[in-house]
């Protein structure tokens, strides 16, 4: 083991600013199990959303690692969440990612237990059984208006309350409680987790690989080199950087908080956010640039409210548009596997062929995830590459790709400081 921390330790420190990371950071089991005790096991983790589970009895599972979490929505209507253990043998209790109930019941020996975790029935363990010391493991969990976070760690990082006050203005609006999923999808990138959020943190590669993306989006929102674009271009792109301050300024004049927070390395619950203007129409993630669901969110009675973003490390991201919304999250497998998973939300009165068509609702990211997955697994091919080292990031695109790796280095850090105290 001195040996694994010392070559943790030694990649670390040695790690080269402004530049890719060393290969075993994204190939070696090691350092992978290492990423899931400083970073999965320790810190807010996005999970899903709360029409997740919209109802009391409602219970979705989670797996992070080796660890299982249930989320579970409790008969007063608070949403909780628990370890998929039960404290008799340990048998997991609930093997569906969705499902519903009205107890959780394990299977094995028929231990029961409420939708506050508590054990209500163990048959055949004699009068002198307390189960009052035998409820289920709760998980620390925290709902950002409608957004879900666990941490799997006993005493949490202590920000959230920060996070949540600062973003919270921004997402609210959006109504995330009162809407449901139109769909999801599960994607398995053949690549570090690393890899997934890197490529996700810059859109330096957008133009050349997301037809479907660069639709709606301005590829000037994400970072450019002025002195590279010929006069057209630039004209554009500061046609675009007056777009969004005064966009700004009307979103805002009907209370839709939308400049930008960059705190992705700051902190130990790292996160960005900013409001951006649509290209087109100007209304929605789709093809044509309009809206996609005909009931709109909340009480929004303009279509044209750009996307707002809104970035977690480490392992989220999310568009908030006015029509619906669509949350990724990222969940390591493996040293070279990595689920993805994504929600697309709508009104909760929505009636698919009625108020969306769904094709046309996830047209735009479904092209766009799949072409992302081939990126990743091209990368995660040259990273095990023997000819692979470090390349150096554009400082004009890939500087929250920096920024992530920064966060990650200095988490990384800490943990090794603290197991050495």
């Amino acid at each position: 083991m001195l040996d694994k921390t010392s070559q943790l330790q030694r990649l670390v420190h040695g790690r080269l600013a402004g530049h890719s990371l060393d290969a075993p950071f994204y190939t070696s089991p090691e350092i992978f199990e290492a990423d899931m005790d400083a970073i999965f096991s320790r810190h807010w983790i996005y999970v899903g959303v709360e029409p997740d589970v919209p109802e009391p009895g409602d219970v979705m599972t989670v797996e992070i690692g080796k660890s299982s979490v249930l989320i579970v929505r409790d008969d007063d209507n608070a949403v909780k969440a628990f370890h998929n253990v039960c404290r008799h043998r340990g048998a997991r209790l609930i093997d569906d990612e969705k499902t519903t109930v009205g107890n959780l019941v394990c299977r094995y020996h028929s231990w029961t237990y409420n939708l506050d975790g508590n054990l209500v029935h163990a048959p055949h363990m004699g009068p002198d059984f307390d189960a009052s010391c035998k409820g289920l493991k709760p998980v620390n969990l925290r709902s950002l208006e409608g957004l879900l976070f666990i941490c799997l760690a006993e005493n949490p990082p202590e920000d959230f309350d920060d996070l949540a006050a600062r973003m919270g203005p921004y997402i609210a609006p959006h109504k995330v409680r009162e809407t449901k999923i139109a769909y999801q999808s599960d994607l398995i990138e053949m690549g570090n987790w690393k890899l997934t959020i890197e490529n996700n943190r810059e859109c330096y590669h957008c133009e050349a690989n997301h037809p479907e993306l660069t639709v709606p989006l301005f590829a000037y929102g994400f970072g450019f080199a002025p002195e590279e674009l010929d006069p057209i271009d630039l004209e554009n792109a500061q046609r675009y950087d007056a777009l969004r301050q005064t966009s700004h300024a009307e979103w805002e004049s009907m209370g839709l908080p939308s400049r930008e927070i960059e705190e992705l390395d700051t902190r130990v619950t790292g996160f960005r956010t900013e409001r951006l203007p649509l290209d087109g129409n100007g209304e929605s993630h789709t093809m044509d640039t309009r809206a996609a669901c005909r009931l709109p969110l909340g009480a929004f009675t303009n279509a044209k409210l750009g996307g707002l973003s809104f970035w977690t490390q480490p392992n989220s991201w999310h568009h908030f548009l006015g029509d619906h919304i669509v949350t990724f999250s990222a969940l390591p497998l493996d040293a070279g596997r990595t689920l993805v998973r994504t929600k697309w939300l709508v009104n909760k009165d929505a009636v698919e062929g009625v108020d969306y068509d769904l094709a046309n609702l996830i047209e735009v990211w479904t092209a766009t995830n799949a072409q992302d997955s081939a990126l990743v697994g091209m990368c995660q091919r040259g990273a095990m590459n023997p000819a692979y080292e470090p390349g150096p990031y554009s400082p004009n695109t890939e500087m929250l790709v920096e920024k992530f790796q920064r966060w990650y280095i200095g988490r990384m850090t800490a943990h090794l400081e603290q197991g050495a105290n």
